[in-house]
């Protein structure tokens, strides 16, 4: 983000704002807890200013001129260091990046386990499907529903693999071929997101192997994002099911989505899938 282009009130109270964002975050820590002699003679509590350039390896003057929100020449390297020296932790870190006019890095991929709150969610939405993904859009939790309209207990645990390998998906869903275009638009788009991740490289190899169609779509360098939309999908055992969905990131997650889907309105599609998950096949699964 380029700062000199901001019109003038919005410099002004981003200059406000990383201002007193850095002087509260000094005013937290004392000389002892990063090492230093407490010394004497402080009119306010916290660092000093010419505390946090030594520690961080930086000019007095630079980091006066960064906290009172000069228009300089910032370095992700620098704001890293200004951050390690306050003990930011990530959400205050990638809050200076914004305030500095830099785009903050990426989250490493989260290997937390779901929370079990997030779980009872995505199982209280029943009758209507939901399902987590990983950033490589494996399938992390996916209720009943998800697992019955979406033939998602068949033994494939990645949406993208799923959607070009799977007979079923392709049969049973509407328009599949401008699904299959959105779908590897979505999926390029989050791989320029990561560009430092290999496994992005490697599944849309073998997705070109495995796939003549996705090959022949990835070819086209198609690039989209979807975060709300319309499916629609044509079961055997119920007919039309026409669904709206929602992509939610979870900030927790690093690259996690939560996708929630809920019958159109002015359709049948919620009493057909509460017919549908009724059956003993699906209360079985």
């Amino acid at each position: 983000m380029d700062i000199s282009r901001l019109p003038a009130e919005a410099r002004r109270r981003r200059s406000a704002e990383i201002r007193e964002f850095l002087r509260s975050r000094r005013s937290r820590l004392t000389p002892e807890d990063v090492g230093m002699p407490s010394g004497g003679g402080r009119r306010t509590p916290g660092l000093r200013r010419e505390e946090v350039a030594v520690l961080a390896g930086v000019g007095v003057s630079w980091y006066t001129w960064l906290e009172q929100g000069r228009e300089i020449n910032v370095s992700a390297d620098v704001l890293d260091a200004v951050a390690r020296v306050l003990r930011f932790d990530a959400a205050e870190r990638e809050h200076l990046y914004l305030l500095a006019g830099l785009n903050p890095p990426q989250a490493p991929a989260s290997d937390r386990e779901v929370p079990s709150g997030l779980r009872r969610v995505i199982d209280g939405w029943l009758p209507r499907p939901a399902y987590v993904i990983d950033r490589h859009w494996n399938l992390v939790v996916i209720n009943r529903a998800a697992r019955v309209v979406f033939g998602y207990d068949e033994g494939v645990h990645n949406c993208l693999v799923n959607f070009f390998t799977n007979a079923r998906h392709r049969t049973v869903l509407h328009r599949w071929e401008d699904a299959a275009r959105a779908i590897v638009g979505q999926f390029r788009a989050d791989a320029a997101r990561y560009p430092d991740d290999p496994e992005f490289g490697r599944l849309a190899a073998g997705m070109c192997a495995a796939s003549p169609a996705f090959a022949a779509i990835w070819a086209e360098h198609p690039v989209g994002s979807a975060a709300h939309g319309i499916k629609v999908l044509v079961l055997p055992e119920t007919g039309q099911l026409t669904f709206e969905y929602t992509t939610l990131p979870l900030s927790d997650l690093p690259g996690h989505r939560l996708l929630l889907y809920t019958p159109a309105p002015d359709t049948d599609t919620g009493s057909r899938l509460e017919a549908l998950l009724s059956t003993p096949e699906a209360l079985a699964g």
